[in-house]
């Protein structure tokens, strides 16, 4: 191999084969003001309950939330860096939202195999966010995951 090619096998993270059914990973995060506040740049989502207190002081929150969609982006980070990794290719994702998240919060993301489709190398996950014992999302996603060459 010469230096400018690069060893892809290196870079996947696991591979169809070496998933089995109940392996899990998680990551967490500590939501931030900061946080809110690019998420809402870079989606466009500024929904006053994520922005303005003295509004989302006279909802039913009581006070300024995070986006749903912050959370749920912590699954596919999950995906991306530790299960299945680098390389797999996410198809499709149901959520449901059930409780709010606020600043200061720190949402743990975890992914865990729930089903193996060998015939076409898809994986169906079973999809939480949890705020200490509160579930504040949870779903289910499939994902393509790459063969061993």
């Amino acid at each position: 191999m010469s230096s400018n090619e690069r060893d892809f096998s290196e870079v996947y993270g696991y591979r169809f084969e070496d998933l089995e059914l109940g392996m899990s990973a998680a990551v967490s995060r500590t939501v931030s003001e900061a946080d809110i506040l690019m998420f809402a740049g870079v989606s466009g989502d500024t929904n006053p309950v994520h922005l303005d207190q003295e509004f989302a002081a006279s909802t039913m929150f009581g006070g300024r939330i995070a986006h749903g969609m912050l959370s749920a982006g912590l699954i596919s980070a999950v995906f991306g860096t530790r299960l299945p990794g680098p390389g797999c290719i996410y198809l499709s994702q149901n959520l449901k939202f059930k409780a709010p998240v606020k600043i200061g919060d720190t949402v743990v993301a975890r992914v865990t195999v729930k089903e193996l489709k060998a015939e076409k190398r898809r994986a169906v996950f079973s999809t939480v966010c949890a705020v200490g014992a509160s579930v504040v999302l949870d779903g289910e996603a499939e994902l393509l995951i790459p063969a061993r060459p």
